[in-house]
């Protein structure tokens, strides 16, 4: 028995991708619109989680003045300074490109390769600048003791001021035990645990220090200052040591509560990941510029489209830097 199939004619009611474009958009604007839409979700996904364990753990949460500290090749203390200086170049990219699409509009080829290389280049520059910060925040800068119960404790001078660990931990008659690694022939050795000081030595430079004190986890909410322990007072926190911090990692972190780190290696980490996408899809669409490719099709919409991609990553960028360094 053969079937009979009644054929319907949608032409016109339903949009292919062809002459209908909703909102006045083509297909392609379109999906970066979804696309955007749902990574949109992602991040701020991820940024509530952030947001509710700061607030759960508010009393013990690091200071951001306090972590990011650093500027390349120069000694000292400047807060946020180079962060300020990463989020700077990746806003002014924005502006590049914007640059770059207004130039396509009027199909001016040499400008949109300009603005676009200049794009690429502040791209590169946020990029390998967040690789310098992800490398000092893992090296760490003054080390820290473990405690039993998973709180850290730091020190400072009389002024308050941080010190480092090697400032004062006292050495042990042999020196400070060397880190087992292959170029000293002993690539079959594995040194997980290895640390560079013991507990038992920082108890000991500390002890030789009267002049220091410790500062604990513990926040003042009035003055945004860590709760500072007399040296007097202290050993009572250090007689609980268990290990000594030097850096963060997934595990563990000098500068305060562990998730600070979980949460700034993966929300910094998968933003790091959407600007290199970028950074490659840009190369793509400038070398396309370089070859005429759009100029034989009349138009620079594929700018148009990776330049809603970039703004969309760096308008991620100002919540990650309002929530990580500024509140």
């Amino acid at each position: 028995m053969e079937a009979n199939y009644a054929a319907t004619n949608n032409e016109g009611k339903t949009w292919d991708g062809g002459s209908a474009k909703p909102l006045g958009a083509s297909y392609g604007k379109m999906m970066m619109w979804f696309f955007i839409m749902s990574d949109a979700l992602t991040f701020s996904g991820f940024l509530a989680a952030y947001g509710l364990m700061r607030f759960k753990f508010i009393d013990t949460w690091p200071i951001a003045d306090e972590v990011f500290t650093h500027i390349p090749f120069i000694h000292g203390d400047y807060p946020m300074y180079y962060v300020a200086f990463m989020s700077f170049v990746l806003i002014f990219s924005s502006v590049t490109m914007v640059l770059a699409v207004d130039a396509g509009k009027q199909m001016k080829k040499a400008t949109v390769a300009f603005y676009m290389f200049l794009t690429i280049l502040g791209g590169i520059i946020f990029v390998g600048s967040q690789a310098w910060e992800w490398n000092t925040f893992i090296k760490g800068s003054y080390g820290a003791v473990k405690l039993n119960d998973g709180k850290i404790i730091q020190f400072v001078d009389s002024n308050g001021h941080k010190v480092a660990l090697e400032d004062f931990v006292a050495a042990t008659p042999y020196g400070v035990r060397e880190e087992h690694t292959r170029d000293k022939g002993l690539w079959f050795v594995e040194d997980n645990n290895y640390k560079e000081y013991t507990v038992e030595q920082v108890i000991a430079g500390f002890k030789a220090h009267p002049e220091l004190s410790i500062v604990t986890e513990k926040l003042n909410h009035e003055t945004r200052e860590k709760q500072i322990v007399p040296h007097a007072e202290a050993f009572g926190f250090l007689n609980e040591a268990k290990t000594v911090v030097k850096g963060a990692n997934l595990k563990e972190n000098e500068y305060g509560n562990t998730l600070f780190g979980d949460f700034f290696f993966f929300i910094t980490g998968f933003h790091g990941f959407h600007v290199i996408s970028g950074i490659v899809l840009n190369i793509i669409i400038f070398f396309n510029v370089l070859l005429g490719t759009y100029e034989r099709r009349g138009h620079y919409e594929m700018v148009e489209k990776v330049g809603l991609y970039w703004h969309f990553v760096d308008l991620v960028w100002v919540f990650v830097f309002t929530f990580f360094y500024l509140v």
